[in-house]
């Protein structure tokens, strides 16, 4: 192409889709479904897997990191790699009832 004069578009910027946006609920907010909390409390991951099949995921995803994270990024919410980890790790049963609740409002 650089012989007839044209020369090759360089991308500088990432392009920017939709406005991010907050979680629809809290990450404890366990009164806004108290049927969540309870599977997220008593069988946390019967409810990963319930995460998973709603994204069409393998079962042994939905309680990983990179399912909040592809939630996230799927639905444009605000946060990061970090908060992503963090939250895992620290609260995963809080982490995955905010996950499905977020699931339930959208779908």
């Amino acid at each position: 192409m650089a012989e007839f004069g044209v020369r090759p578009m360089v991308i500088v910027n990432q392009p920017v889709s939709a406005q991010k946006r907050d979680w629809n609920t809290g990450l404890c907010d366990c009164c806004a479904d108290l049927g969540i909390c309870c599977c997220g409390m008593c069988c946390t991951l019967c409810l990963g897997c319930q995460i998973a099949g709603n994204m069409n995921e393998c079962c042994l995803c939905g309680t990983s990191m990179a399912m909040r994270t592809l939630i996230r990024a799927k639905y444009n919410i605000t946060g990061s790699l970090c908060s992503d980890w963090w939250t895992t790790m620290c609260c995963l049963p809080c982490s995955l009832c905010q996950i499905k609740r977020e699931l339930n409002y959208l779908n």
